[in-house]
């Protein structure tokens, strides 16, 4: 959530760190800002809405070496333009932008601040003004923020500019994820590597506690009590022309249609020529011993970790439970001894999983990270990593991490045991199916517009396997077209949730499944009786005359991975037809940095 982009040397900052904040634009915002250091003055922008309304109030001769920008996801105050960031001091020398939630920010009002005089509802004004306040009692701003750090609870990013400093640029971070750039002539930061990926593929980066001091030349980065550390830079593996859509108009549609190329990257990374696994070999000494797997993560992700426990369950033989990340921290349940969790995020900073991550490693258990970002905090932060190898996901609505997220799961679990599967065929098989299913999104902009263009409610159902797609199908659709959508298992709805059914509801019903397929069949002509306008999407073996979507046959574990593709491009031509913003939906980020 929310974006940082910092600038200090030469070049045009302006140019860069608006270019930088429409890069980050998928992690979601209601309103953006910039702060310019001129040379005499700092001159801040601010404005609710869209970037693009922020660039029409800057005038264009606006310029300087050294700036900061930010696009604010509101959690302290509505989106307004007084609550837009940057904030600055009441005595105008602190100007700085804040990702993050401070806990206490109440207490420090009542104890430091109860004189003051805030222009703004957010938590973030709380720290420009005790930043000025400490910095007028320790006389200079690396001192300040040792002692601003000692104060403050919660998490934070922060970019800070000193008035009195024009060629100086300060970073903090605890918690919420923050980059270093190393420039030529100029060094950045930002939230997220990709917003600065035009400049630099070299990044230090920030632990917790740790601030640090930029120049047009150098980087000095320090630990909480102000000692100097010495850090070497990593190298992004990101293409910035990752980043163009190209002849797509969205970037969920260009990300949808990428998922066959990434099911046969993950097959080139973690298969050899001699169909053996590459996944590190402690990693799965580690699983294999584990008397329980313990899978945590939130949203898609999470609807990918019931899956995963499928998998695990069936080719591994470990008993598996699947928890939300969000609800684990403050409702534990019993841990065996031995149990090994799982991590799922697609950026590796999911603010929920990470603290349920910290909690674990005190107890002393042994975590593995699934991600998509290499050098992500839950992938620092773990003791084990596999990446997804899906490339950047921009859309804030995930459909290839997904994908790519089973696809890893599938691996390593039939990894544990060797279980007896050709699975470089079988996901090839996998891969040209979704292949196949791309071709026919013609078919998905007819049925969107026949299921989904006027009513405010639907429902996805299945059973076993395809009941997890129903719950991940289900989100996808409210998520950006703002339809009223519930995945159930298709035997519950005849419990209660029939009763909702009315005339022209729409509900699809997912059969991939050979055991259940006529169950869910059943299940369909229940709420066709009752004025349901239905429609299938089934595997081609369990077809029958009058099933609306018809796909290749997989691998029935692998059904899942082929199945979700027909309603992600259901989703998305909803949306369309609906006139939503499709790669921004409202109120939604895609990372998700706060708890």
């Amino acid at each position: 959530m929310c974006g940082i982009v910092g600038m200090i040397g030469q070049g045009q900052t302006k140019a860069m760190i608006l270019k930088g904040l429409e890069t980050l634009e998928y992690r979601g915002y209601d309103s953006a800002g910039i702060a310019l250091h001129t040379g005499r003055a700092v001159d801040v922008y601010r404005e609710k809405g869209r970037i693009a309304d922020l660039k029409k109030h800057i005038p264009t001769d606006a310029d300087a070496h050294l700036g900061i920008g930010h696009t604010r996801w509101a959690t302290h105050g509505r989106p307004s333009q007084r609550n837009s960031h940057p904030h600055q001091s009441s005595n105008g020398r602190l100007t700085l932008v804040h990702n993050g939630v401070i806990e206490n920010e109440k207490q420090l009002r009542q104890e430091y601040l109860h004189d003051s005089i805030f222009a703004s509802d957010t938590d973030t004004e709380v720290i420009v003004q005790l930043l000025a306040q400490l910095v007028e009692k320790h006389g200079d701003l690396p001192t300040a923020i040792i002692a601003l750090q000692q104060l403050l609870h919660g998490s934070y990013a922060l970019a800070i500019i000193d008035r009195e400093q024009p060629d100086v640029l300060y970073a903090v971070k605890n918690k919420s994820p923050l980059l270093i750039g190393k420039g030529e002539e100029a060094n950045y930061l930002g939230s997220d590597a990709l917003a600065m990926i035009d400049k630099t593929k070299n990044f230090y980066e920030l632990n917790d506690g740790e601030y640090a001091i930029l120049t047009a030349e150098a980087v000095e980065i320090f630990d909480r009590e102000g000692k100097k550390i010495i850090r070497e830079t990593f190298e992004a593996q990101i293409d910035a022309n990752d980043l163009a859509k190209g002849p797509f108009k969205h970037y969920m549609m260009k990300e949808m249609n990428e998922q066959p190329a990434v099911i046969r990257r993950i097959i080139q990374a973690y298969i050899n020529d001699q169909n053996e696994t590459l996944i590190d070999q402690q990693i799965l000494t580690t699983l294999r011993n584990a008397k329980r797997i313990f899978i945590l993560a939130a949203g898609t992700s999470y609807h990918a970790g019931l899956v995963g426990k499928q998998y695990i369950e069936t080719m591994a033989q470990i008993p598996t439970e699947v928890h939300l990340a969000s609800e684990f921290v403050y409702n534990m349940p019993f841990i065996p001894e031995g149990s090994c969790f799982i991590f799922i995020s697609q950026s590796g900073e999911t603010a929920d999983s990470r603290a349920a991550l910290v909690a674990i490693r005190e107890l002393g258990f042994e975590a593995l990270t699934i991600t998509n970002v290499p050098g992500s905090t839950l992938s620092r932060e773990a003791n084990y990593t596999l990446l997804l190898h899906a490339g950047p996901e921009i859309a804030v609505a995930s459909t290839k991490a997904y994908t790519a997220q089973l696809t890893v799961l599938a691996l390593t679990a039939a990894a544990i045991r060797n279980y007896d599967l050709d699975l470089k065929f079988e996901l090839a098989r996998v891969a040209t199916a979704m292949d196949h299913i791309c071709e026919m999104h013609e078919q998905f902009e007819m049925l969107a517009q026949n299921y989904f263009s006027h009513g405010q409610h639907a429902f996805y159902i299945g059973r076993h396997l395809d009941y997890f797609v129903a719950l991940e199908a289900a989100l996808k659709l409210k998520e950006i077209s703002y339809i009223h959508t519930e995945g159930f298992a298709a035997g519950e709805l005849k419990h209660g949730t029939i009763a909702l059914i009315e005339e022209g509801t729409p509900v699809v019903g997912l059969i991939a499944q050979a055991k259940v397929a006529n169950h869910t069949r059943s299940n369909l002509q229940e709420v066709a009786a009752r004025g349901a306008h239905t429609a299938t999407i089934v595997c081609e073996s369990l077809a029958q005359a009058g099933d609306t979507v018809i796909i290749d046959d997989v691998h029935e574990l692998f059904t899942p991975l082929v199945m979700v593709l027909p309603v992600q491009f259901l989703a998305y031509y909803a949306a369309y037809i609906r006139d939503c913003d499709i790669d921004k939906p409202r109120n939604l980020a895609k990372s998700v940095t706060v708890e």
